[in-house]
């Protein structure tokens, strides 16, 4: 089982980074609308979005919060990892045909507990559209 889990907490150093780029599309939006319940008519509609500061349809923010949970996920910490705590703060809308990109960064580590806070950011082109902060638990593997 050892080949399931990502890093531990001693393998994981202040500054190190990782990152997942995912391109929004139509069918992620929809999607995700299925499965959260939000249908608020700027995500679905382009008429109602039309009128909007947006000026067209734009992606659920916690859609694009979900890319920072994938690199926790699969990369850093990786597998097996607990997620604690987010602070997000949404800085800019994401469109369809939009890539985003989440990158996480080691910030500091509480060894007593086994947690990393980690500076978590969402970029379109050099656009930031989330920044943050999570805390994140590595369990024992005992």
């Amino acid at each position: 089982m050892e080949e399931l889990y990502g890093y531990s907490y001693d393998e994981i150093d202040v500054g190190m980074t990782d990152i997942f780029s995912k391109t929004v599309t139509e069918a992620d939006i929809m999607a995700y609308a299925g499965v959260s319940g939000d249908t608020n008519p700027v995500h679905l509609n382009e008429e109602f979005a039309a009128q909007t500061m947006f000026k067209t349809r734009i992606a659920h923010g916690m859609l694009s919060s979900g890319f920072i949970s994938a690199v926790f996920g699969t990369k850093l910490p990786g597998p097996g990892c607990i997620y604690i705590a987010q602070n997000l703060k949404f800085k800019a809308p994401v469109k369809i045909g939009d890539t985003v990109v989440a990158r996480v960064t080691a910030l500091e580590k509480d060894d007593a507990k086994k947690m990393i806070k980690f500076e978590t950011v969402c970029t379109v082109g050099d656009t930031a559209v989330i920044t943050g902060d999570a805390t994140i638990l590595i369990p024992d593997r005992g």
